[in-house]
């Protein structure tokens, strides 16, 4: 039944949708190379959603609408905003390199980069399983269509084909976990599932089989390993400026589909699922940062460490339930949601640098290619260091308060094993170190390949300068976003 309160839960949806049709059509009569016209209205777009969904949040009120399909409230709300401000970013990054390399042709650009930021607010809105999943493949379909963009490009094109190969097997997971969850319950709403969960009237076996596919499903969308093999090569293959897009504002998409699936709808199996959580983070912690260190392409490089940082986030999921008491789940919660959004924050900034230093005809992908960087811009070399200090957890930056909080929401607990798991990603992040402080090394001791001298158009330079300053300003001043993310959080478990 649609209503005017179910037209107020789902305008940015709407607006979304309205605007990347409207600015398909635009685009028609654009003939800039630059496609001025179409960025400027898409980047309008966005920051009219950016503010909006921004002062939802900050009211923070929870409804639903659409015969509880769709929920409106204060992390999701959050998220979206933050997913909205990635995606405005990355559009201010990527323009410049996809016009040198004739991707503006026409502005499916746009277009797509807004279908699949459409795809991430159902995601985050669903609550219900057939939301969820046609928000999750909305995302994914216009991702493939992004990496394929450079269509005359033979490694874009094979990253695009094992992107959607790897993408549908695991959306395959997923929607058999989803059914099977479906079976036992009789429902597909969230919030049902949940009670008919907790009264405890369903075969144990049969949710937990559910469970291990969903778990399975949303471990590829979050880029953990063992279901980790895209992420390096899709990284690697995709044109730069679409990398950037893969690797931030969707990783807000899985860490929300993560909440709604496993804490509001199986909160009562959370003995089960945290025990897939462990092996996920421990797997994820130690092939991510070892892998890492062999690798000579910054963006390989990048992907594996995203692949590492994740396991951080999956420790903070993993510490909400503790013998069966959600006292922790609060603190757990919020600091995992913290942590990926400093971790977005911080690779805006890494990619928006690695995108500033490729040329036309020339990709910067080496590390070899950062050779001396300090020479050449010594802002720009000194942005690149505040981001990778930032992922090796560093002080003052905002990755040690990050991390911090997920290993005191492990610790708080008391438990053996928690501390143990704790020690353990202490360890791996003093691995992960050595790779992150290599690159810096190389910027700053190793004479550069070239005397090319860096420069930026203006809106990427001050945008760039504001997105390293904010890595260095929240590790400093952390209290703000941790308190948003807490009381978001708060709401969301109490609604």
């Amino acid at each position: 039944m649609m209503d005017n309160t179910s037209l107020a839960v789902a305008a940015p949806e709407i607006f979304l949708l309205l605007m990347a049709c409207v600015i398909a059509m635009v685009d028609l009569g654009v003939k800039s190379r630059l496609r001025n016209l179409t960025y400027w209205l898409t980047m309008a777009t966005l920051a009219v959603i950016a503010f909006y969904t921004g002062d939802l949040a900050s009211e923070g009120n929870t409804a639903y609408g659409f015969n509880r399909m769709v929920v409106s409230d204060s992390m999701g709300n959050w998220l979206k905003c933050f997913s909205t401000i990635a995606m405005m970013v990355c559009l201010v990054y990527g323009r410049p390199y996809a016009a040198d390399r004739d991707m503006l042709r026409g502005g499916e650009m746009f277009t797509l980069a807004m279908f699949a930021l459409l795809g991430i607010f159902v995601m985050i809105s669903g609550s219900n399983f057939l939301v969820l999943y046609l928000g999750l493949e909305l995302l994914t379909l216009s991702s493939y269509a992004l990496v394929a963009l450079r269509r005359d490009n033979t490694v874009a094109t094979e990253a695009a084909m094992k992107y959607f190969v790897l993408g549908a097997m695991a959306s395959g997971f997923l929607l058999y976990g989803l059914s099977m969850i479906y079976g036992a319950t009789g429902s597909l709403d969230i919030g049902t599932v949940f009670k008919v969960i907790n009264s405890a009237q369903v075969k144990h076996n049969v949710l937990v089989f559910g469970l291990v596919f969903i778990v399975a499903g949303l471990a590829f969308k979050l880029g953990a390993a063992p279901f980790h093999m895209w992420i390096p090569d899709v990284y690697q293959g995709a044109p730069t400026a679409v990398t950037v897009m893969i690797g931030s504002a969707p990783e807000l998409a899985a860490f929300a589909i993560a909440i709604r699936l496993l804490v509001e709808g199986m909160l009562p199996l959370a003995i089960d699922w945290q025990q897939m959580l462990v092996v996920l983070a421990v797997s994820s912690l130690f092939i991510g940062n070892l892998a890492a260190i062999a690798q000579t392409n910054l963006k390989r490089m990048l992907a594996y460490s995203t692949i590492g940082q994740m396991g951080f986030v999956l420790l903070g999921l993993l510490a909400g339930v503790v013998n069966r008491e959600i006292t922790f789940a609060n603190n757990a919660y919020s600091s995992a949601m913290f942590y990926i959004v400093t971790y977005v924050l911080t690779t805006l900034a890494s990619f928006g640098v690695i995108l500033l230093l490729a040329r036309e005809g020339f990709e910067s992908e080496e590390i070899s290619d950062l050779a001396g960087l300090n020479q050449r811009s010594p802002l720009y070399a000194g942005i690149m260091s505040i981001c990778l200090f930032s992922l090796a957890g560093i002080p003052p930056l905002v990755g040690f308060y990050a991390k911090l909080a997920v290993l005191q929401a492990l610790i708080v607990s008391g438990s053996a094993f928690s501390i143990g798991l704790a020690i353990f990603a202490v360890l791996m992040s003093l691995v992960a170190a050595f790779y992150y402080i290599r690159v810096v090394k190389v910027m700053y001791f190793d004479e550069p390949i070239t005397a090319t001298t860096v420069a930026a158009p203006a809106d990427v330079r001050i945008v760039l300068t504001i997105n390293g300053a904010l890595v260095l300003i929240l590790g400093i001043l952390p209290g703000g976003l941790m308190t948003l993310c807490a009381q978001a959080i708060v709401k969301m478990l109490g609604s």
